[in-house]
């Protein structure tokens, strides 16, 4: 459009065909594309079936108010789009109370038609904004993972699948993978999306507690069962009943309790210390290891029976350093959370810098990438993040010893074409396709950028 106003999809409604045919005929001039119709009926087929952005209704019609009928339909039918009442001067009150119920705004009658095209204009920006609004949100949900899981290479897509599949199901499930490479956001993504997600999700770490404790603390206990049991205690599987029980380092748990809580997978049935009497409990069981199950069964550490009771399916984590691609994604995501959390303006990684990231193992994964982004967002000086502000560690990338080897060989793997279409994709989603912006973090040209883009393929 020449004025640059924003082409919308409008319905205008109104009994009166020349009013109508007016108000269409001033909106179709700067480009607008207006269906009219005349009752209240054929408005809900329209609002039902069509797509509006912007809805021009009456408000007196079939009966005095039909035009609120016609902003509830809206609302229930196309809840993006806006709806500007048409009304007499003495349904004014009756006006306001559109607005309360979610109008746009209001114009009263006889219509001013250049002042009904910049209301129809500035409601057809608003839900353009709108739109890009969501869309730009959808870029940064799909850039930045899936229920705080965050990766985008073919392993992690993998593991979000995985989760979609298994959430409905009542199947146990067992998430593995080394410290730190968020095995707890994937449990807690299953219970979210889970029939149970409104019921109750609690979080048991089975290491590091004397057995007595543990069986307490799972199970419960009744007044008097040891000295100090003042009063009845449910534990851990009675309070998440109907819900979700999340059993953090599993392979941890000590061998005596194994057997109690194989008997509680089971049959479902609780008993407390110092009682016997059975409680019946419905509860949905994820447990994470970072060890290797099979082996500790094997080799008579872990109970083999209750490894596939928990193994009803396992997601498995590949460690970072397995999926170099998405180490960008997660620096870039780290520093925007941290920058926005300290009111700092977001810095930006130079590539000498991130290639140093991204050629580092992170033995600890992805909870060692946070930490340290949290560290370097507030301590770095300036508007970037370069190599000289990256720790000695990783900046010297070990030198000597097995670990430079193995870090060679990681960058070997995943290649530097790779890389760099990877920084190039990572970034463009983050600046939400601004290719300038995205140069500027980059630190090439724009030419270089387009080259780039048209020698990788990407849009």
């Amino acid at each position: 459009m020449s004025d640059g106003h924003v082409r919308a999809q409008v319905l205008v409604v109104d009994d009166e065909r020349d009013h109508a045919e007016a108000m269409a005929e001033a909106l179709r001039k700067p480009g607008h594309v207006c269906t009219i119709v005349h009752s209240l009926a054929a408005a809900r087929d329209e609002i039902q079936h069509g797509h509006f952005d912007v809805i021009v209704t009456d408000l007196v019609m079939e009966h005095e108010t039909a035009g609120l009928d016609v902003l509830a339909l809206a609302r229930a039918e196309q809840p993006h789009a806006e709806t500007i009442m048409v009304t007499a001067h003495g349904d004014i009150p009756t006006a306001k109370k559109a607005l309360q119920g979610g109008a746009y705004d209001f114009i009263e009658k006889p219509v001013d038609l250049v002042v009904l095209r910049n209301l129809v204009h500035r409601a057809a920006e608003t839900v353009m904004l709108r739109s890009q609004n969501q869309a730009l949100k959808g870029q940064v949900n799909s850039a930045f993972g899936f229920e705080g899981i965050i990766g985008e290479s073919a392993a992690m897509r993998q593991v979000i699948t995985m989760v979609k599949q298994l959430a409905p199901s009542t199947l146990p499930v067992l998430v593995t993978g080394e410290s730190g490479t968020g095995k707890e956001l994937v449990a807690h993504a299953i219970h979210k999306l889970s029939k149970r997600a409104t019921r109750r999700y609690v979080t048991f770490n089975a290491a590091g507690q004397a057995e007595s404790l543990l069986e307490d603390q799972l199970f419960g206990h009744v007044r008097g069962a040891f000295t100090g049991a003042d009063k009845d205690r449910e534990g851990v599987f009675e309070y998440a009943d109907k819900g979700t029980v999340f059993l953090d380092e599993i392979g941890d748990m000590p061998l005596n309790m194994q057997p109690k809580l194989l008997r509680v997978l089971e049959t479902g049935d609780v008993v407390r210390l110092g009682s016997n009497e059975n409680k019946k409990v419905d509860v949905r069981v994820v447990s994470a290891t970072n060890r290797d199950l099979k082996k500790a069964a094997a080799d008579g550490q872990f109970r083999e029976d209750l490894y596939f009771r928990l193994k009803g399916a396992e997601i498995h984590i590949p460690p970072l350093r397995e999926r170099r691609e998405d180490i960008p994604l997660l620096v870039n995501h780290a520093i925007g959370k941290y920058a926005a959390d300290i009111g700092r303006t977001r810095p930006t990684v130079t590539q000498p810098a991130l290639m140093r990231l991204v050629a580092y193992d992170w033995p600890g994964n992805v909870r060692e990438v946070f930490q340290l982004m949290h560290r370097m967002v507030v301590m770095a000086q300036g508007e970037t993040i370069d190599l000289r502000d990256i720790p000695d560690e990783i900046r010297a990338g070990d030198d000597n010893g097995e670990n430079h080897a193995q870090t060679r060989a990681g960058l070997a793997g995943v290649g530097l074409d790779k890389l760099e279409k990877e920084a190039i994709r990572q970034t463009l989603a983050m600046t939400a396709g601004n290719r300038e912006q995205a140069a500027q973090m980059l630190g090439i040209g724009e030419r270089t950028l387009y080259r780039k883009l048209r020698e990788y393929g990407l849009r």
